[in-house]
């Protein structure tokens, strides 16, 4: 939101980005339906891909430490994925070597990944 000169606030035009409106507020489900399974496993599954194959060994860059959430907006659903590698054994709860890591997906209902959030932390 942005303040007026009034003090009001006016809404903030949406980011559109490889042709996707990305929401501001996304609520996670709290039932997955199947196309919400479909697409969490479409955006994990590139996630994964994405990474180089000599880190394929490294808990850190596996789905064991990926925490997915899935909710739906504008008959899409989006994907965050948050590493989590405390889930790795190794490291203290609450340990995060890079905070602001994480990846969104626009995936659709068939479990086409559309886009990637244009994030890069």
């Amino acid at each position: 939101m942005v303040t007026n000169a009034d003090g009001g606030t006016t809404p903030r035009a949406p980011l559109v980005a490889e042709g996707i409106e990305w929401p501001d507020d996304l609520r996670p489900l709290a039932t997955l339906d199947g196309p919400a399974v479909l697409a969490a496993h479409a955006a994990l599954q590139r996630l994964l891909a994405g990474f180089p194959k000599e880190y394929a060994k490294d808990c850190s860059y596996t789905a064991k430490a990926m925490e997915v959430s899935v909710a739906q907006h504008g008959g899409m659903y989006f994907v965050e994925i948050k590493r989590n590698v405390a889930k790795c054994g190794w490291a203290a709860p609450g340990f995060n070597p890079s905070a602001h890591w994480y990846e969104l997906y626009a995936v659709s209902a068939d479990g086409k990944v559309l886009a990637r959030y244009p994030h890069h932390p």
